[in-house]
């Protein structure tokens, strides 16, 4: 089998994970092998080798695949800048906006686009595991799709649906997209996947029965829900590492993640997330800023509008009091943008914007975005490797000495980045947590803790997933 496509019930049920533990699973046993997604609608995005930008899902697969990412994983990425208009990426590149009217219409051309990259994929290694997205049983997007059914009619490729029963719903789920999709799509679907499932298996026995004899399909498999140390590409707020609000008391490092409406690459505070003694939260109001030892103002995909929505909701004298009593305050991309004295915008995000004064420097937008890997010391911390990667329009001024952050305030409460993923990096992070008052970083590599949670979903796909569907993927090894 040289490629199959994991299709979901609906959004969320586990195929960006349930792809990337399929790819290491393939990986450790000797298959090239890549992922792909055809369409992906995100604002967690990664560069790849080749100077692209690709959703951040399809990074992590490649991680697990022990490959470099490349733009043709994923062809067209689409970030949402505001409820009907998003910015619309291409191989890795911008080539304009997408308004929601015009979807449909727009798409259409895209086809040629994700199968050339599929191609070329397929000729580079043995396997490619695909990821569909959302689900393929919504009426109003079945014309001209080219992220679900309507990619795997034209690639031809088998397909797994797979649905989550912790949400509940899965018999239902399952049953009804396959009674949605066409009779030849239906005939495409090869086996049905069940995930997250907690408790005694005996007693879905007659659910499954009951759910092969009613679709005809193979059940493939029950994955057991499993905490994983894995980056969420779109719901920071159901990442098992984010607590709904402080859990306060003991000796804590409290970090507080402000999420304001067009919140981006909350994945980089995963290695934060995943200190042992530090709680963090993120927070939608100033009332639950309380207590924090660190602020975060994360990346944002239209900066402008959120730092007016920080402004509107009493943000900002909550801040003032946070550092006031010695509070730290860190700034990512365009919440380092914020932090700025100005934002000159001539319409790459729809307007220019005083900054929040708090750091030595400006920012002006380009409709040119920068897009670069990083991986670099750091000498203004113990000469520490950070790795990481820059995705913005704006360019702001830049303290080289300082690196890998752009500015400082000369206290040394407020600090400013254009790196995303600078935490990955384990002796870094710990230097700069020591640096701020949090001395007890175990100082691991988040790269180490995600092949970890990887290496266990790869082992459980191996023992839950039927063998004589896995064999054709393992078949592909070469020498076999």
């Amino acid at each position: 089998m040289k490629a199959l496509m994991i299709q979901g019930t609906a959004s969320g049920v586990g195929k960006s994970v349930l792809v990337a533990g399929l790819c290491r699973l393939l990986a450790r046993n000797g298959v090239s092998v890549a992922p792909f997604k055809p369409q992906n609608m995100s604002n967690n995005a990664a560069v790849t080798i080749d100077g692209g930008e690709i959703g951040r899902a399809q990074a992590l697969q490649a991680f697990a695949c022990g490959i470099e990412p490349t733009v043709d994983m994923n062809p067209v990425l689409i970030k949402p800048e505001a409820d009907e208009q998003a910015q619309l990426i291409v191989r890795g590149q911008v080539v304009g906006r997408l308004h929601a009217k015009h979807f449909r219409e727009d798409r259409i051309g895209w086809l040629d686009t994700v199968l050339e990259s599929f191609t070329k994929l397929q000729s580079e290694y043995d396997v490619v595991i695909i990821e569909g997205a959302g689900s393929p049983a919504e009426p109003n997007l079945r014309a001209g799709d080219i992220a679900n059914m309507g990619f795997a009619e034209a690639a031809d490729v088998p397909v797994w649906l797979v649905g989550d029963i912790d949400c509940g719903g899965v018999f239902a789920a399952l049953k009804g997209t396959l009674d949605i999709l066409s009779e030849s799509e239906r005939g495409r679907v090869k086996a049905l996947l069940i995930n997250r499932f907690r408790g005694n298996l005996t007693l879905l026995d007659d659910g499954l029965v009951w759910l092969e004899r009613n679709t005809g399909k193979t059940v493939a498999g029950v994955i057991p829900y499993l905490q994983l140390e894995l980056p969420e590409e779109d719901a920071p707020f159901r990442h098992e590492n984010f607590v709904p609000s402080c859990l306060g008391g003991g000796k804590n490092f409290q970090i507080a993640v402000v999420a304001y409406p067009h919140l981006s690459n909350h994945d980089d505070i995963d290695p934060l997330a995943s200190e042992a003694g530090v709680n963090l939260r993120f927070v939608r109001s100033p009332d639950e800023l309380q207590p924090a030892d660190l602020i975060i103002l994360p990346g944002s995909k239209h900066v402008a509008s959120d730092l007016s929505w920080l402004r509107g909701n009493g943000f900002v004298s909550a801040l003032e009091q946070h550092l006031r009593y010695g509070g730290k305050l860190l700034g990512i991309c365009g919440g380092m943008q914020m932090l700025g004295q100005m934002i000159t915008d001539d319409g790459i995000e729809g307007g220019s914007a005083k900054g929040l004064g708090w750091l030595p420097l400006s920012t002006t937008m380009h409709d040119e975005k920068t897009l670069r890997q990083i991986d670099r010391f750091a000498s203004a911390f113990a000469h520490t490797r950070v790795t990481g990667y820059e995705i913005h329009h704006g360019e702001s001024e830049a303290d080289e000495s300082l690196f890998p952050f752009a500015a400082c305030s000369t206290d040394e409460q407020i600090w400013g980045t254009y790196v995303h993923g600078l935490f990955e990096q384990g002796e870094f992070r710990q230097a700069w947590l020591a640096s701020i008052g949090f001395h007890a970083s175990d100082g691991q590599d988040q790269q180490q803790r995600t092949m970890a949670s990887l290496d266990l979903l790869a082992d459980t796909l191996e023992l839950e997933l039927s063998a004589e569907l896995l064999s054709p993927l393992l078949a592909t090894a070469i020498g076999t």
